[in-house]
């Protein structure tokens, strides 16, 4: 297909505020890759939320800490704290659609969270072992690094703390801020890996010697564990072998859990009232991802409510194309729209030309008219300027038209929010409401 003919249909547009107004929305997931705009978009989400009647959490995974600054709260941590300035009565009045605005009139609140992915994993260990082997756990060096940067581990966590929040009933409404992984799947894949790891034969295999117990337990460690176990100690050092093997035998009555845990909350995701948002920039790798995403959600069965596309460029003056701003630049700086030259002079002669008078003005006609013309001519340099300026954004509006347009040509089905770009970046709760706004208006207006 051409891109004449992707650029001919409009996408759905996304409905944001029919989904915050939701009542049967319970879970939103904003996913994606780095750098597209993931926790901003949360915020916003969870702020215009809670202004049209919401009681919203917004769970992030941020290492820059935007959101804290953002609400102006002095810091996030694994507990929920509330966000003081927030006008929640049912519909703000700020969007203008007309809209009932939630519940009609009750008032919204908004909380916010960063996770701590090592206190989370704390309390798991604390809410299912007893005091005296929780605190042989939290101590044992293998699980200090663990818990503190295992691969997966942060994923995981993000989706325990997700199924915590849920299992409190405390919101109506939870905004996750997906990790920035490498990866948009790490999410969806890394909680499996980790239960699997946690939950596989691996563990199982460093466990059997501790279950056997005493010289029995030696004597099988010994004769049938000896092989695996003197390559993994060379790999991993005798400590390390001896810690992972503490860990995994203070941790055996807890190795089920982790995987039904994951699973229980992966089915949460699948389930109705959960609302997935791909959130992606106007470029070719940012889309690229989504697109995968959008493909990897449909394959897993999970609802996807659309695609939010971040910082679009657009403009008040696109009448003006990109061909016809360079062309008239290039004539001004060519001299092709004025000839400066014989027009000055001939101001000259028509100067001379004045009655006499008595006085000498030709002198001071011929510096007027020189200083004319320096300050045409920088006009025309300025004007050219602001000419090729304009050129060069009318390109990247219709480069980024273009990259969407291949989006949407490949998944028509997916509803479209685009956001126009702000002038800086957003450290406020004036800011947070003007993404909502833009969200909420789903267009790029001209900025």
């Amino acid at each position: 297909m051409s891109e004449a003919g992707m650029a001919m249909d409009e996408p759905a547009r996304l409905e944001v505020d029919r989904l915050l107004d939701d009542r049967e929305t319970r879970i939103i997931v904003c996913c994606g890759s780095g750098g597209v705009g993931k926790t901003t978009t949360a915020a916003a989400l969870g702020l215009r939320a809670a202004e049209r009647g919401r009681k919203a959490v917004v769970l992030t995974i941020d290492p820059a800490r935007r959101l804290a600054q953002s609400m102006g709260i002095d810091s996030l941590d694994n507990t929920p704290r509330k966000v003081t300035g927030v006008g929640g009565n049912g519909n703000d009045g700020n969007d203008g659609d007309g809209g009932d605005g939630g519940d009609g009139g009750a008032p919204g609140e908004l909380h916010a969270m960063m996770l701590d992915m090592k206190r989370t994993f704390d309390e798991i260990v604390e809410g299912h072992t007893d005091p005296e082997r929780a605190e042989a756990i939290l101590a044992n060096p293998f699980y200090q690094s663990l818990s503190a940067g295992f691969a997966g581990t942060q994923e995981y966590m993000a989706m325990e703390k997700l199924g915590q929040l849920r299992a409190r009933d405390d919101w109506d409404l939870i905004i996750v801020d997906t990790p920035p992984s490498r990866s948009a799947l790490d999410f969806l894949d890394a909680p499996k890996r980790l239960g699997s790891f946690l939950d596989g034969k691996f563990i199982r295999v460093l466990m059997a010697p501790a279950k056997v117990g005493g010289r029995a337990g030696m004597k099988f460690l010994n004769v049938g564990m000896s092989l695996m176990t003197g390559t993994l100690s060379k790999l991993m050092g005798a400590s390390l072998l001896k810690d992972v093997q503490t860990f995994v035998a203070a941790m055996d009555t807890m190795f089920g859990g982790f995987r039904t845990r994951a699973d229980a909350t992966f089915r949460l995701l699948q389930a109705p009232g959960t609302a997935f948002l791909v959130v992606a920039a106007p470029e070719p790798d940012a889309l690229r991802e989504a697109a995968y995403f959008v493909e990897r959600l449909a394959a897993e069965r999970m609802p996807l409510a659309g695609l939010v596309l971040n910082r679009v460029h657009g403009s008040d003056a696109d009448q003006l194309s990109a061909e016809r701003a360079l062309a008239a630049a290039e004539n001004l700086e060519e001299g092709g729209i004025v000839d400066q030259e014989s027009g000055k002079a001939g101001l000259r002669d028509d100067d001379r030309s004045t009655p006499d008078t008595g006085l000498d003005l030709g002198a001071d006609t011929a510096a007027d008219a020189d200083d004319d013309a320096d300050v045409d001519a920088d006009v025309d340099e300025i004007t050219a300027g602001l000419l090729r300026l304009h050129a060069e954004r009318m390109q990247v509006i219709a480069r980024e038209q273009r990259t969407r347009d291949r989006f949407t040509s490949l998944h028509p089905e997916v509803a479209v929010a685009e956001v126009a770009a702000l002038p800086g970046d957003v450290h406020d709760l004036a800011g947070l409401r003007a993404i909502g706004e833009r969200l909420a208006a789903g267009v790029p207006a001209g900025a």
